[in-house]
C-alpha cells in the first residue's frame, strides 16, 4: 500500500484546494491511500527549537507523519504571486534540522487553483522551486494549473465537468508513474 499526503495551501474549511484534494484523491487506484495532512497548528519554524532542542511537539508529530508517507501531492492557492505562508511553514518545518529533511527522494506533485484565469501559476512555480531544493521530484506533465475553479463543484463539492475529471485523471496516472519509478 502507497501512501500519499496530501497537504493544502488553504487553511479554509470550505477551501477550493481542499474540495479539490478531495476530488482528486478518489482517482488513485487500489493500492493508493491518501490522506490530507492538516498544517495549521505548526508553528512558525524558528531554527532555534531545533538548536537548543525544544522542538514543539507539533514539529515531531508533522516530521514523522511525513516520513512515513511515500509521496506527496500538494494542492494550492496563490497568494500574493506566491505559495501561501502555511505552505512554506510546512516546508521548512519538514526541511529541518539540516541533515534530516522529511521530503528528500519522495515524489511529489503539484495542483494549484484560482477562482480566476491565471490558476495560481506564480505559486505552483514558486513551489517547484522550494520542492527542486528538498530533492523531490515533481510530475512535470501534464502540469496542473485549475482556473476557474469556483464553477467546477457541485452543491456536493464533486467536480462536474467530466472534461476537468478526465484531465485530473491523467494527472494522477502521471503521478502513480512517478511513485512508481521511485518507490518501484
Amino acid at each position: 500500500m502507497a501512501k500519499i499526503g496530501i497537504l493544502l495551501g488553504s487553511l479554509r474549511k470550505e477551501s477550493f484546494s481542499r474540495k479539490l484534494a478531495e476530488n482528486v484523491a478518489t482517482l488513485f487506484p487500489g493500492g493508493y491511500e491518501t490522506e490530507i495532512v492538516e498544517i495549521e497548528n505548526l508553528p512558525l519554524y524558528n531554527q532555534d527549537y531545533d538548536d537548543y532542542n525544544e522542538v514543539p511537539a507539533e514539529y515531531t508529530a508533522f516530521r514523522n507523519k511525513v516520513k512515513g508517507l511515500d509521496a506527496i501531492l500538494f494542492v494550492t492557492p496563490e497568494y500574493n504571486r506566491s505559495v501561501p505562508a502555511v505552505l512554506k511553514n510546512a516546508l521548512d518545518v519538514g526541511s529541518r534540522p539540516y541533515g534530516q529533511s522529511v521530503w528528500s527522494g519522495k515524489p511529489a506533485a503539484i495542483i494549484s487553483q484560482s477562482p480566476g484565469n491565471l490558476s495560481a501559476f506564480g505559486a505552483n512555480h514558486h513551489l517547484r522551486q522550494s520542492l527542486v531544493f528538498l530533492n523531490m521530484p515533481v510530475v512535470q506533465q501534464p502540469e496542473a494549473y485549475i482556473g476557474n475553479v469556483a464553477t467546477l463543484f457541485d452543491e456536493n463539492g464533486k467536480v462536474t465537468n467530466e472534461s476537468t475529471v478526465q484531465f485530473l485523471q491523467s494527472f494522477v496516472d502521471a503521478f502513480v508513474d512517478l511513485i512508481k519509478k521511485y518507490k518501484g
